[in-house]
């Protein structure tokens, strides 16, 4: 039996390309299908935690799904905007928690989270180096973000414009970074949060500007009055907010009327949820609500659906690689005829040499199973992080 083994594998060492490509073909007609199924299986867990982790979603009227990518995994088109005031009516419910989301800008390729404090509470994430956000222009990274970004604690980041010739004259603004979130492996750790307020002032719903007062301001002013000063475009505007000029910042306009991209709505227990489902059915807000799971749910229906499609091609490409591999051994066999009769002629016997032949198969077949299943293994251990890296 060893000296089977031996001639078998000193045969596929000295073929070393044609064994080499045998096992990969194999290995991956292995792999395919099963670390598929893992990497959709460990998707559909991660997209359905922090689905049940967000009860309900408020925003409005559109997409659904659009809406609750945007909310749990800052990812996306923009959903229409959602004025302040909406969450202002769901905090008078007195039936849920209101939390106020502002996602529209990025800094580079990082999602810019508009939101308060309740937020930080609500998903339970922790300051890992610096301190919370305490006024306007701070910025907290999630730790894949100050990775990605290569800041730390006492850094800055910018945020970047919509659009490259941004008409509006809405500018970029210069944010100091006071704190870095402990790790969660949610799309937390992807997003740059900051004030609700520090949203609107990238938006340019809010600006700080040289005082009109001061005497140096004076080239600057048209007129005056009591209540009003109107200045020309040459006056100085801040994109960076200091303790210097943080005073000079200020908002127009009523903040009721202030967009927002969604609110999260967290009842206070099962009945309340209902309730406020209820309440939407009606007239008294003029948005949506929606449950995440229910959303997600569709969403991975259909992606079920199109592994279905995706397996099967797999599986068709699978035969076609295995035909091709048992051609490959069969044409082998047609070439190695003389060989098999100078075995025969020294004296092996026919069984001897038919098991040599099929320990060489055998041996290609276990090492491809061998390197399938470290591949699936491994598949299954890094994919959350594989995932994060396309939803990032």
């Amino acid at each position: 039996m060893m000296n089977t083994l031996y001639l078998a594998w000193r045969y596929l060492a000295f073929h070393r390309w044609k064994t080499t490509i045998l096992v990969l073909s194999v290995t991956l007609i292995i792999f395919l299908p099963v670390g598929l199924n893992v990497l959709v299986e460990e998707s559909a867990t991660q997209l359905t935690a922090r689905a049940g982790s967000t009860p309900l979603v408020v925003g409005a009227k559109g997409s659904r799904l659009e809406l609750t990518l945007n909310s749990l995994y800052f990812d996306g088109a923009i959903p229409a905007p959602l004025d302040f005031s909406e969450a202002a009516k769901l905090r008078a419910t007195g039936l849920a928690q209101s939390i106020p989301l502002n996602v529209r800008f990025r800094v580079r390729s990082q999602p810019v989270v508009g939101t308060t404090l309740d937020y930080f509470r609500f998903r339970g994430l922790s300051v890992a180096s610096g301190r919370p956000l305490v006024t306007l222009g701070e910025a907290v990274l999630g730790a894949a973000a100050a990775r990605e970004l290569g800041v730390g604690v006492g850094d800055a980041v910018i945020s970047s414009p919509e659009t490259v010739f941004d008409l509006a004259g809405v500018y970029p603004l210069k944010m100091q970074v006071v704190g870095i979130l402990a790790p969660t492996m949610t799309a937390d750790d992807n997003a740059v949060f900051v004030d609700l307020k520090t949203s609107w002032i990238m938006q340019g719903l809010g600006h700080g500007h040289q005082d009109l007062q001061a005497a140096e301001a004076a080239d600057y002013v048209i007129s005056s009055s009591d209540n009003e000063i109107v200045a020309n475009a040459a006056v100085v505007q801040y994109n960076e907010i200091t303790a210097e000029n943080i005073n000079s910042f200020h908002f127009h306009g009523n903040d009721t009327d202030f967009p927002l991209t969604a609110v999260l709505a967290v009842p206070n227990d099962q009945k309340s949820g209902v309730l406020l489902l209820g309440r939407f059915e009606g007239d008294e807000f003029g948005s949506q609500i929606v449950r995440p799971t229910d959303v997600i749910a569709e969403l991975l229906g259909t992606v079920f659906t199109v592994r279905q499609f995706v397996v099967f091609a797999v599986a068709v490409v699978g035969i076609a690689t295995l035909a091709t591999t048992i051609l490959v051994f069969l044409l082998s066999l047609r070439l190695r005829q003389r060989e098999r009769l100078t075995l025969f002629k020294i004296g092996a016997a026919r069984p001897a040499v038919n098991a040599i032949l099929l320990a060489e198969v055998i041996g290609v077949i276990v090492v491809s199973g061998v390197l399938a299943t470290g591949l699936t293994l491994a598949t299954r251990a890094y994919g959350a992080d594989v995932i994060q890296l396309f939803l990032a």
